[in-house]
């Protein structure tokens, strides 16, 4: 019995999300041998996979749970602190929109596309399309995803998971950010000067000089 369609829904779009995630990765593996730094070479990285995927897990598996689940017979931790019917199908259509972007980002980065850092690898700078206003479009999506899933599941698991999910999201974009200097020196810090980091610095699109 489905006791909340809405969070079903969502549950099915994260999945498929991160499920063609995972294909990606699988199939760059097979074209590269490289698998996108599914885990990656740095210790750092790996050490930090060890809490992110736990955290991937429970934003999906928590939908589920309250979608399948009479809330009154869960723990005081998963239940909803509030219930709106219009916020959460808001809430859905922005997952649903986030998933598509989303699409369209792994997409126009090609054979760049990477869940990791490796120090010792060079990918092409992807400054088209979405990357010409935002130097981390898959992540500020992802952050937009995570605030509508607590607008849609506002439970003390919920926030905390997609709060430090967050948290992740924004220390992640920083490391990257340092590591592309290194690799991409001048050219990246140009475009750095002329992209938001999440957010649109203007609307003009960069154009590399």
């Amino acid at each position: 019995m489905v006791y909340s369609l809405p969070d079903l829904l969502a549950a099915i779009l994260i999945t498929a999300y991160w499920a063609r995630a995972l294909r990606l990765a699988y199939k760059m593996r097979q074209q590269t041998g490289n698998a996108a730094n599914f885990s990656p070479p740095e210790t750092l990285g790996r050490r930090l996979r060890i809490i992110w995927r736990p955290l991937v897990v429970i934003w999906i598996a928590h939908f589920f749970v309250i979608a399948l689940t009479n809330e009154n017979k869960l723990p005081h931790l998963l239940r909803p602190l509030a219930h709106n019917p219009i916020i959460s199908w808001i809430a859905v259509l922005i997952i649903a929109a986030g998933v598509t972007a989303t699409l369209l980002c792994w997409k126009r980065m090609g054979k760049s596309w990477r869940m990791g850092i490796n120090p010792d690898e060079k990918t092409q700078l992807i400054v088209s399309g979405p990357y010409a206003f935002i130097r981390h479009p898959i992540y500020a999506i992802q952050s937009l995803m995570l605030l509508a899933s607590m607008a849609l599941l506002p439970s003390v698991l919920m926030l905390a998971c997609c709060l430090l999910m967050l948290t992740f999201l924004q220390w992640e974009a920083r490391r990257e950010e340092k590591y592309l200097v290194v690799h991409h020196g001048a050219g990246y810090v140009d475009y750095c000067r002329h992209t938001g980091g999440f957010l649109p610095r203007s609307l003009r699109a960069y154009r590399p000089t």
